[in-house]
């Protein structure tokens, strides 16, 4: 059983002196990590227990593979051909991003590179469907380069015609919003002290003008209770015109104010501003907007630290970090595609017991 589009990628190893396809040992680092495994050895492990019950090792009689044999693999696969997978699974679930928000956000895989600092070391840049949960791309970002510099390179990548891309404070710059606008998208961007005479503009105009619509909602879970309120206003509304020309196509500044409480502990306060190219007359619109921009670090982020252990991999020699974070990315994928009622790590510990239950959530990963 392998996987076409795995079948399909290149294989650069010297004809002849390799016992193993190529397409079968991606393969079985993929349903490694569907069945709730972590690295090398449990991938030789599961290539000598498991891999001929799913059609595979067929034609290498007794020989598995040995963890170098994956370290060997990881290190030297050419990331965009992986990434192309990546790309091609998330549209089988997704045909267009119209009408679609795209988050895009920085993750560092701290284990391969402990030692550096910020953006340094292995760092890579995601773009996330954020309704539909599904990665559509990623960059890696090079040494000493920051998330400015990376964003331009994974929106050229991308086709986001009719889409709203959010973005954190790092990337709000005029010339990204510029970029999204050519790509006939519209923007969402955090706007903190870093662009700092554009923020003390927002903050003035929420002071001085009644925001067009306002709404409010509640979240109550496990005794945290959190009252979240968004206010906008028209960006025609800010007193410096000589900043709100530098926007290109800004029409509304948005302000939501977050209160939590939790137990006999001070309520905290944060207030967050935004900008965005929309204009849409209800401010609900755009508080979905700012809770789906965190659902990357929600439903992608600390799934791929928490459930696969990302951040506890060593793994750091050649393209191995950004291999196995795509591979990581496609099992979470193919596991939430599946609907029962058990949480992801439940499913992968079940999937680690059951033979059909893994064949069934491998059947998700129909590319």
């Amino acid at each position: 059983m392998i996987y076409p589009i795995f079948d399909s990628i290149p294989d650069h190893r010297v004809t002849g002196r390799c016992i193993y396809a190529l397409g079968e040992l991606l393969t079985i680092s993929l349903l490694t990590y569907m069945s709730g495994g972590e690295d090398y050895v449990d991938m030789s492990l599961f290539a000598k227990a498991k891999a001929r019950r799913f059609g595979l090792l067929s034609e290498c009689g007794d020989n598995s593979p040995s963890p170098d044999t994956f370290e060997r693999v990881m290190s030297a696969v050419c990331p965009e051909e992986l990434e192309r997978c990546l790309v091609c699974y998330g549209r089988t679930f997704l045909d267009s991003l119209k009408e679609k928000q795209v988050v895009i956000d920085g993750k560092k895989l701290r284990g391969a590179s402990p030692k550096s600092r910020g953006s340094k070391g292995d760092y890579i840049l995601n773009a996330y469907a954020s309704e539909n949960h599904i990665m559509i791309g990623q960059v890696p970002l090079k040494d000493k380069e920051n998330e400015i510099v990376a964003i331009p390179r994974l929106l050229d990548k991308l086709d986001i015609e009719g889409a709203v891309v959010s973005i954190d404070a790092i990337g709000t710059q005029t010339d990204i919003a510029g970029i999204i606008l050519d790509k006939k998208a519209d923007y969402f961007l955090a706007v903190k002290d870093n662009q700092g005479s554009l923020h003390e503009e927002v903050i003035d105009t929420f002071r001085y003008y009644k925001p067009f619509d306002e709404s409010s909602e509640m979240e109550a879970d496990h005794g945290r209770i959190e009252m979240r309120r968004c206010r906008v206003v028209h960006a025609e509304d800010m007193e410096d015109e000589q900043t709100r020309r530098r926007w290109p196509g800004l029409q509304t500044l948005v302000e939501i104010t977050s209160e939590v409480t939790e137990g006999d502990a001070p309520t905290t306060t944060t207030v967050r501003h935004y900008i965005s190219s929309e204009n849409f007359p209800h401010a609900s619109y755009y508080a979905m907007l700012a809770r789906g921009h965190w659902g990357i670090e929600n439903q992608l982020h600390w799934h791929l630290d928490v459930t696969f252990k990302e951040d506890a991999s060593r793994a750091r020699r050649g393209y191995a970090p950004q291999n196995l974070s795509m591979i990581r990315k496609i099992a979470l994928q193919a596991v939430k595609a599946h609907s029962d009622k058990r949480s992801v790590r439940k499913r992968l510990f079940l999937a680690s017991l059951d033979d059909d239950y893994l064949m069934t959530l491998a059947a998700n990963v129909s590319f």
